[in-house]
C-alpha cells in the first residue's frame, strides 16, 4: 500500500470504547484511548505495510461553511458553543485528557499528524486524496510537503490491496471510493483487524450505488441524524438509491421530480419540492472539502521513532510501553 490515511478521531474514540477503562498510567490516570489507538497503528503499519502515513486530524470537528449552510450539523454534539474559536465537542473526560497525550506520542513516533483550520479530519483526507491523484497524473510530487514513494520495487505482499487505504469507522468517507483510482476504505466494523474492505462492489451490495460520488449523493437524500442532517422526509437509503439508479445522479432526480417525469412518484415529488431549501445546500455539507489548506508535512512512514529519548520518557509516564514497542516494531519491520 503506498499511503495509509487514518481518521484519528474516530479510531481514538474506538478504542476509548473499545479498550477497558481498567487501563491507568502508573499514577491511575486513563490511557485506553491512547493505547489502543497506538495498537491498532502497530497492527495497521504490519498488516499493510504502506510507504506513507499521515494521521489526519480534525482541527476543527463542526466547520463554520457546514453550519452556515445546515444549523443543525453536528448541533446535539456541542458540549461548548464558541465564538473566537472551534465549538467543543461532547466527549467524556476521560478521553478528552487522553488527545494531548496522543499528540506528543505521535510527534516523538514522527507519524505525520495532519489538519487544517476550518475542517475536519475528513476534508484533510478528501485534500490528500485529491493530492495524490493528482501527483500521479503530472507524475510530480504534489505540493503537501509529503514524501513520494521511493523508485524500488515493492514486494508483494506491501502492494497487495488498495494503493491508498482510507482507515475510518465514517461512512461519509465512502464517497472517496474509487475502483480505477485505487482508493478504499477499510472499515472497522469488527475492528481494524478485521474491517469491511469497501470497494465499488462493496458499495453495490450493501447500499445499491455503484460508486463512491452515488453514495455521496445518496446520503444527501438520506440524511444522518448522526451529524444533524434531516435528509428527505420519507426517502431511506433504499428508496435514494433506487432514484439514483433510475436518473443516474441527484441532479437528474431533482430534475425529474420537478417536472414530474415518470419513476418519481407524486408523494416523492411532493417531499422532495419541501425540502428544496435543505437540498439547495446538503450537497456542500456532505461533500468532503478536496482543497483544505495543508502545512508542508512528510508523510513518509518512519523505520525509527524521530525522537526516541521523548518517546520513551511517555511511555514510563504514561504506562506504553508495550503499545508503543509494538508500534516501533512495526515500523522497523
Amino acid at each position: 500500500m503506498r499511503l495509509l490515511l487514518l481518521d484519528t478521531a474516530s479510531l481514538y474514540f474506538r478504542a476509548y470504547f473499545g479498550m477497558p477503562d481498567s487501563l491507568r498510567s502508573p499514577d491511575g490516570r486513563p490511557v485506553n484511548a491512547v493505547r489502543g489507538l497506538l495498537d491498532m497503528i502497530a497492527f495497521l503499519v504490519a498488516e499493510h505495510r504502506p510507504d506513507r502515513l499521515v494521521a489526519c486530524w480534525d482541527d476543527d470537528w463542526r466547520p463554520a461553511f457546514r453550519v452556515e449552510a445546515i444549523g443543525t450539523y453536528k448541533e446535539h454534539r456541542v458540549a461548548e458553543l464558541r465564538a473566537d474559536g472551534p465549538d467543543v465537542e461532547e466527549m467524556p473526560e476521560d478521553l478528552r485528557a487522553q488527545i494531548p497525550v496522543i499528540v506528543d506520542v505521535l510527534a516523538a513516533l514522527g507519524i505525520a499528524r495532519v489538519g487544517s483550520p476550518g475542517f475536519e479530519a475528513d476534508d484533510v483526507i478528501g485534500t490528500l486524496v485529491a493530492r495524490e491523484l493528482a501527483g500521479r497524473g503530472s507524475g510530480a510530487p504534489g505540493d503537501d510537503g509529503g514524501t513520494p514513494a521511493d523508485g524500488g520495487t515493492p514486494d508483494a505482499h506491501a502492494r497487495s490491496g488498495p494503493d491508498v487505504g482510507i482507515v475510518t469507522g465514517d461512512r461519509d468517507l465512502f464517497q472517496l471510493v474509487d475502483d480505477d483510482a485505487g482508493i478504499a476504505v477499510l472499515y472497522p466494523a469488527r475492528g481494524v483487524r478485521d474491517p469491511d474492505v469497501v470497494d465499488q462492489a462493496r458499495l453495490a451490495e450493501k447500499y445499491g450505488v455503484p460508486t463512491g460520488t452515488a453514495y455521496a449523493e445518496m446520503a444527501v437524500l438520506r440524511g444522518d441524524p448522526s451529524d444533524g442532517l434531516p435528509g428527505v422526509a420519507g426517502i431511506g437509503e433504499k428508496t435514494a438509491a433506487k432514484l439514483l439508479a433510475a436518473f443516474g445522479t441527484l441532479d437528474r432526480v431533482l430534475e425529474a421530480a420537478a417536472t414530474g417525469e415518470k419513476g418519481v412518484t407524486p408523494s416523492q415529488r411532493t417531499r422532495i419540492a419541501a425540502a428544496a431549501d435543505y437540498l439547495a445546500v446538503a450537497p456542500g455539507v456532505v461533500r468532503v472539502a478536496d482543497d483544505a489548506p495543508l502545512e508542508p508535512f512528510d508523510d513518509t512512514l518512519p523505520d525509527a521513532p524521530a525522537d526516541p529519548e521523548a518517546l520513551d520518557a511517555l511511555a514510563a509516564r504514561w504506562g506504553l510501553t508495550s503499545s508503543v514497542h509494538r508500534v516501533v516494531s512495526a515500523l522497523q519491520a
